[in-house]
């Protein structure tokens, strides 16, 4: 067993042991632990099971549909999946097939050049900086593009959201160009705080939204199109096409409705606890000597955030490992290498295990881990 490998297995069960923590992890829970709450989703138990989208499916598409204001909604099992067919039946309608969109963006970085490969697409970028692109960087793009194409927030520059009147901007800039607006919401579910609008405000001003089950509602997997009935009609088949037409989906479904019962109205929360930390944070640091850190946003937009030390992410994230096996408490996780040597970051996520901590907490979590550096 590789070094790596011996060191996963460590953290996990750390993780898995530790008393406090700011958030479960998706690498934590063993099937019997996620299983066990479908039992109690707002759900009869005795309909039959789904087939090909009916029943349960069905129930979670008019569900969503109904919380983003939109006609319709369609059940996709991956969000890749969903956002190249929403970006391919945008192409065939407005006959483009450019689509301008962040570099960071999840189709650019992480989905293995599907875009190009797979639909025959091309991409613009309004912008190369690590922040959302502005109005007049979209108005200045230089060719025509069909499909302007937001994700909200944009996780890999730090979860960072434009502000309201931004977005507004930014889609009446689309608008201008003769464009059309899809919104990456894989976490759009907790971007009320920063707005401060409603989920229907906010889905209202794109033509399509996709948003994720898992990411921020702790469902299993899966994910939605939502947008104008004829439009999410016509992703239904390219989904069938795509080989997303699968034949019993109930647990995923199951999952995602109980992620909107339970999850969803806990957000807010998250958020507020997530500055809090993040505000305490920054003097903890300062406190423990660390030369240089970087809290990203300074105030988060959404209940994740970024923090960047100048360390190699490998003794980052065995002095993190030490601290939970000594201590049971869990501020950091893993840490990752950035484009400056030396210099590395890892992702904070505030949940329901994170509420009870205060600021004191937070200074005493950094310097149980600076002591282990």
């Amino acid at each position: 067993m590789d070094e790596d490998t011996e060191r996963d297995k460590r953290q996990v069960a750390a993780w898995r042991a530790a008393e406090r923590k700011l958030s479960g992890s998706l690498r934590e829970p063993t099937m019997a632990e996620l299983l066990a709450p479908l039992a109690g989703a707002p759900y009869d138990m005795d309909q039959p099971a789904d087939v090909y989208g009916d029943g349960i499916v069905d129930v979670l598409e008019r569900r969503v549909a109904e919380l983003l204001g939109t006609e319709d909604a369609a059940f996709f099992p991956t969000g890749t999946m969903a956002q190249q067919v929403a970006l391919r039946c945008w192409a065939g309608r407005t006959g483009n097939p450019v689509v301008a969109l962040h570099p960071m963006s999840h189709p650019e970085r992480w989905e293995g050049g599907a875009l190009s490969t797979v639909s025959g697409l091309r991409v613009a970028h309004p912008t190369t900086e690590a922040r959302q692109p502005s109005a007049a960087e979209v108005s200045g793009l230089a060719e025509p593009f069909g499909t302007l194409m937001l994700e909200l927030p944009l996780r890999d520059a730090g979860f960072l959201l434009p502000t309201w009147e931004e977005l507004e901007e930014l889609v009446g800039a689309a608008r201008d160009r003769e464009a059309v607006v899809h919104f990456d919401g894989a976490r759009l579910w907790e971007s009320t705080v920063h707005f401060g609008r409603p989920l229907t405000e906010i889905a209202g001003l794109a033509d399509s939204v996709y948003v994720s089950f898992y990411k921020s509602l702790g469902g299993l997997s899966g994910a939605a199109l939502a947008g104008a009935r004829g439009f999410v009609e016509e992703t239904r088949v390219w989904r069938h096409r795509y080989g997303g037409q699968v034949f019993r989906q109930f647990p995923q479904a199951l999952a995602a409705l109980a992620g909107l019962e339970g999850e969803l109205p806990r957000l807010p929360s998250y958020v507020a606890q997530a500055r809090l930390v993040a505000a305490a944070l920054g003097p903890a640091l300062t406190a423990s000597g660390i030369p240089w850190f970087r809290i990203n946003p300074e105030e988060p937009h959404t209940h994740q955030f970024q923090v960047w030390l100048p360390y190699e992410a490998d003794r980052l994230t065995e002095a993190g490992v030490r601290t939970a096996e000594e201590t049971g408490r869990v501020l950091f996780r893993r840490w990752s290498p950035t484009s400056t040597p030396g210099v590395s970051m890892t992702e904070i996520e505030v949940t329901t295990p994170g509420l009870s901590w205060t600021p004191s907490d937070v200074t005493s979590a950094v310097s149980e881990f600076t002591a282990r550096l």
